[in-house]
């Protein structure tokens, strides 16, 4: 993933990361209930031409994508926290497939245009310290501290206290990279460029953003009565096991410095 991020130039990368996307598919599909081989590699198929179809869209035709997975993560917010009040919406093997489009194809879009960025390959590297120090925050607050379940019907091991430490940990991550990446009179010396309050909020953006996805993928696996995602990485689970928290994450990052938002 590194080697990628780093040494891939931007065309060779869009099919780097189609080909996570395209794996992703093969494991979504599963998930939604698309269980037979042939089935599940129409679903791949599809995923992939449609990613063909976007790559011939400029940026700014591309960013409503963005627009479309901003709508989708206010819906995922409701279906996680109420679960399982409104399952019967989404249970069936078309919504959940659609879902997976949403998601997926976004991704995509999200992560090719943040690596047209200067610097890129530090920019994404920055966004995966976010997204580890958030796992790392939740996980040893969670065990030191956590008692009130934030979506015991989704995951019970995840804890309200558990997303506050990793929340203020990974805003600590996000004010030190902001400090990090100036010289000592100031010059930038990478691309991310923003005051320490901004790189808290961004922070602390993805940090609920990621945790957000890990649960949604939670949601579905319980639903399609998995343990993992697939069998990609022995020992790991399956790729969207590794890739559930940075396909929210990104897609925030993306949205928030140049996408539908660009407060940043």
């Amino acid at each position: 993933m590194i080697g990628g991020i780093f040494f891939l130039p931007l065309n060779e990368f869009m099919y780097f990361i189609g080909a996570i996307v395209a794996l992703g598919a093969w494991e979504w599909a599963n998930l939604s209930g698309l269980t037979k081989p042939v089935a599940r590699a129409a679903y791949v198929g599809f995923v992939v031409v449609a990613l063909v179809a976007i790559a011939q869209l400029d940026a700014a035709q591309a960013t409503w994508l963005l627009w479309v997975a901003l709508a989708w993560w206010v819906l995922a917010f409701v279906l996680v926290r109420s679960y399982p009040k409104f399952k019967p919406l989404w249970s069936g093997v078309l919504p959940r497939a659609l879902i997976g489009l949403v998601i997926l194809l976004p991704m995509w879009v999200g992560f090719v245009q943040i690596k047209a960025y200067p610097d890129s390959g530090q920019f994404i590297m920055y966004v995966m310290l976010l997204v580890w120090g958030a796992d790392v925050g939740a996980y040893f607050a969670g065990r030191k501290f956590g008692k009130h379940k934030l979506a015991k019907n989704v995951s019970p091991g995840k804890t309200w206290e558990g997303l506050l430490g990793g929340m203020i940990l990974t805003a600590a991550v996000a004010y030190v990279l902001s400090i990090w990446t100036k010289d000592n009179n100031g010059t930038l010396v990478h691309f991310l460029n923003m005051s320490p309050t901004k790189a808290i909020l961004w922070g602390l953006g993805v940090a609920f953003f990621g945790t957000l996805g890990d649960l949604f993928e939670s949601h579905l696996k319980r639903e399609a009565g998995v343990k993992d995602s697939g069998q990609v990485l022995p020992g790991h689970g399956g790729i969207l096991d590794r890739f559930d928290a940075f396909l929210f994450a990104g897609l925030y990052t993306q949205i928030i410095f140049q996408g539908p938002l660009a407060i940043f």
